[in-house]
Order: structure tokens, then C-alpha cells, then sequence
């Protein structure tokens, strides 16, 4: 059993409970000829769910009414100990794993069938928003709290799920793609200097980075993972609809783009004689933000990180080193794209003078949700009333690495004025309640007919 709640910084254990949630010893289970029809009048208790969520959000509070709790930190793994108390509260089995996941089963009919995997993360960007990951998991624990109140068992096991590390302090998606076999193995190489730190945040909680690999789970042993999120965007508020149904996620590629000219007196050296390296990178980075908005409408450009050297006021740039990302939901696009930009990279090099590199560092492929799973969640939403409509992520979440081994969906609410990563990040409290009654909704109607299987 592994390690991975830390409460004043002194690393405790839990040994997985194997309390039903039937809340007796009484071990009756729903006859399988029951399908979701019995309990479309099933809700979420608002309330309670409500006082799950302010709990959470006082940990890692930030002055600002946001919230700070990256990865590993004392804020997550506060609020790991926080949802590992509510986990045994229900009498689930608690699970965790060697990639940090903390999760909590609650058994189905038959213990040995798949389980149905809902969640999302407790991490947070620095200074971030307090709905950003939380949303999804108190409503995962809300729905299986109306399960285990109602003496519900589906013919699926359902395990609630936090992902380590969803927000990238460390490794982006680190711990979905730990489950999904995905990390490439210089993620979990001891032996790179740049791994120091996660290592050490990785040990206060007992882990190492060798044993990671460890966290994989068998895909023929999973029935998929549905997941509810805020948007972080304008589109369902615009359109004044309730739910969005996403359909897929954008592929994403992270570059490192590395300009080199000449130093010089900033002074003395002619105009028309210069091998400026940030004015080099400065024409990329316009003409490469020109060429998607002009050519690929739904394709993101972002340059989020820029290095000058020397960085002295009154020398030339010698080096101009970029962080950029490019994001599609269409591979085949987006792979058209980065291409077009390392074009232009080397173009605006040699209008300068310059010599460029440019370097894939990190590159997620563009995710499609299961058919059988985008059928389920809107086929709940028109039984409770609620208008949706399907659009595509354009953030990353677990699921974009979980659907490359499960089928998976996604559920999205409003994001007031689209902000999101930010203390000012809302959304009001009677649309998170219609999302968790479609995610309710959504994993009967999953386990009750052949969309699970149809994914197979």
C-alpha cells in the first residue's frame, strides 16, 4: 500500500476499507433486469453537495477568494486527506496507486465486473479558481453518495477518481497518463537533473519515480470515465444552454523555439547590421499568430514563455529562447499547422541573420470521445430537461489521456464570461447541480444499457 496523504506534513497510511455502502450487513443487491428507467426521478442533494464544495475550497484559500493547491503541495495533499475522510464516510474501498491517484470503489453486483471510473482532480494552477477540478469531484462523490443512500448497485463497480497533477506543476496530466501507460519514460527518469524536485515531492508522500510505471491499470478491466467540468470558455453562456456535451479534445504539442544572432553594443552597432535574435523571434511569433487565426479557425497559437540573453538593456539579444503551443482537434490539421510554423521559424531567421531550432518537447494527440458515451450524456439531458449542445475542449483534461486505452466523456457547464485559471473564475451554483444530475443520470444510463459494451 503506498503512501499518498500527507496531514502536517507527516505521511500516514490508509488501509483500503472494505466496508459496503449498503450501510448494514444486510448484502442485497439490485436484480440485473433493472435498467436506468427505474430511477430517472434520482437527484443530487444540492445542499450537501454545496457544503462538500465550500469545505474544499477553504483549503489552499488564497486572499483572493481563489485557490492555490498545486500538486503535491501542502493545500493538495490537505485536500487528499479531505476527500480520503469523506471516501471511508461512505464506506467505499479506498485505492490509490504508485502515480499518487486516490480513488474510492463503490462495489457493484459483482465485485469482479468493470468498473466505471468518475472524477476529476483536486490540484489547482497557482492562484487559481475554485471550481477548476473541484466541480467534478464533489459531484462524483455526490452521485455515488445517492447510489449508496438508495442501496443502488449497478452492474458495473464505479470508482470515484482524483488525477495526480491534471494542471501540469510537474508533468501535465502526469497522473492520468501514469494510468493510461503514457508517460514517456524520461518523465520517470531518475536520472535527469530537472527531475530533482518532482522527485523530492514525489518522496514526502512515499513515492519514487521508479515505481510509477506501477500506476498503469489494466484497460480490459476499465468501462471508461466520464467527467464533469467547468468549461473555461464563452460558448455555452452565449449560447444559453445548459450542459455541453464535448466530443473531443484538442490535440496540444509544446515547442521550445531557440533563436541565435550576435551579441553587440546596442549603441554602436549600425541598424542594418544587426543579428537581433529577439527582433527574429518577435516577427515568428507575430506572422505564426497571423497564419492560424488566417488559415486553420479552429487551431491555437501561444507563445507563453520568452528568454532573452544576455537580457541587458544595452546589448543586442544574442539568444531568444520561446515556449510556444500548438493546439487542433484535428490531427491531421494541427500537424499541417506546425508545420506552416516551423516554416515561418525559419523564414524570420534568415530574414536576420539568425539560426533557429526548433524542438517538440511535449506533444498530447487529439482525443474523441466514445460515441456510446456523448449518446448517454445527451440522452440524460433531454430526460431532465436540459438543453445541450456538443462542442469540442480546447483545454486538456484526463480524459484526453484516459481515451487512448477506455472509452470516455465529458460534461461541461457554463463558465461565467469564460474565465478560467483565475480567482475570478465562477459559475452558478444551480448549473453545477443541473451538471451533476446529468452525470447521475449519465452513469445509470451507462450502466443500464449497451453503451459500455458497445465501446469495446
Amino acid at each position: 500500500m503506498v503512501n499518498i496523504i500527507c496531514k502536517s506534513l507527516v505521511i500516514v497510511s490508509f488501509v483500503p476499507m472494505i466496508i459496503d455502502a449498503d450501510h448494514s450487513t444486510d448484502t442485497r443487491v439490485q436484480p440485473t433486469s433493472r435498467s436506468h428507467t427505474d430511477y430517472q426521478t434520482l437527484r443530487v442533494n444540492g445542499e450537501r453537495m454545496r457544503a462538500d464544495f465550500e469545505a474544499l475550497a477553504m483549503i489552499g484559500e488564497t486572499p483572493d477568494g481563489g485557490i492555490d493547491r498545486v500538486a503535491l503541495s501542502n493545500g493538495d495533499l490537505q485536500a487528499r486527506l479531505w476527500l480520503a475522510d469523506r471516501i471511508e464516510e461512505i464506506g467505499l474501498r479506498l485505492r490509490d496507486d504508485d502515480a499518487a491517484n486516490l480513488g474510492g470503489v463503490y462495489s457493484g453486483e459483482q465485485p469482479d465486473a468493470q468498473t466505471l471510473l468518475v472524477g476529476s482532480h483536486l490540484d489547482s494552477v497557482p492562484d487559481g479558481g475554485r471550481y477548476d477540478g473541484a466541480v467534478g469531484i464533489v459531484a462524483a462523490l455526490e452521485c455515488i453518495r445517492i447510489l449508496a443512500e438508495n442501496d443502488i448497485r449497478l452492474p458495473v463497480n464505479l470508482e470515484l477518481i482524483d488525477f495526480t497533477d491534471d494542471e501540469g506543476t510537474w508533468h501535465s496530466l502526469f497522473g492520468a497518463r501514469a494510468f493510461a501507460g503514457m508517460l514517456p519514460p524520461e518523465v520517470t527518469s531518475e536520472l535527469r537533473t530537472d527531475n530533482a524536485s518532482f522527485r523530492a515531492a514525489l518522496g514526502r508522500v512515499g513515492l519514487s519515480l521508479r515505481d510509477v510505471p506501477n500506476a498503469r491499470r489494466d484497460p480490459a478491466a476499465i468501462a471508461g470515465y466520464v467527467e464533469l467540468h467547468i468549461e473555461h470558455g464563452t460558448r455555452l453562456e452565449t449560447a444559453d444552454t445548459h450542459i455541453g456535451v464535448v466530443t473531443g479534445i484538442v490535440g496540444r504539442t509544446t515547442y521550445e523555439v531557440v533563436f541565435l544572432g550576435q551579441a553587440g553594443h546596442s549603441g554602436t552597432t549600425d541598424m542594418y547590421k544587426r543579428r537581433d535574435a529577439l527582433r527574429g523571434a518577435a516577427q515568428f511569433i507575430v506572422r505564426a499568430h497571423d497564419m492560424v487565426r488566417a488559415r486553420y479557425g479552429d487551431g491555437i497559437f501561444n507563445c507563453g514563455n520568452i528568454q532573452v540573453e544576455p537580457g541587458k538593456y544595452n546589448v543586442i539579444p544574442s539568444k531568444a529562447r520561446l515556449l510556444v503551443e500548438c493546439r487542433h482537434v484535428s490531427e491531421t490539421l494541427m500537424g499541417e499547422m506546425e508545420l506552416a510554423m516551423i516554416q515561418i521559424a525559419r523564414e524570420c531567421a534568415a530574414a536576420h541573420g539568425l539560426t533557429v531550432d526548433v524542438e517538440a518537447k511535449i506533444h498530447m494527440p487529439a482525443a474523441t470521445m466514445a460515441a456510446g458515451f456523448v449518446e448517454a450524456i445527451e440522452s440524460s439531458c433531454e430526460a431532465l430537461g436540459l438543453s445541450h449542445m456538443r462542442l469540442a475542449s480546447y483545454a486538456g483534461h484526463a480524459a484526453q489521456a484516459l481515451s487512448q486505452i477506455v472509452p470516455c466523456g465529458m460534461i461541461f457547464i457554463p463558465s461565467t464570461g469564460g474565465i478560467g485559471h483565475s480567482p475570478a473564475e465562477f459559475t452558478p451554483w444551480a448549473d453545477i447541480i443541473e451538471g451533476a444530475n446529468a452525470l447521475l443520470q449519465t452513469i445509470l444510463r451507462l450502466a443500464y444499457t449497451n453503451n459500455l459494451q458497445d465501446e469495446e
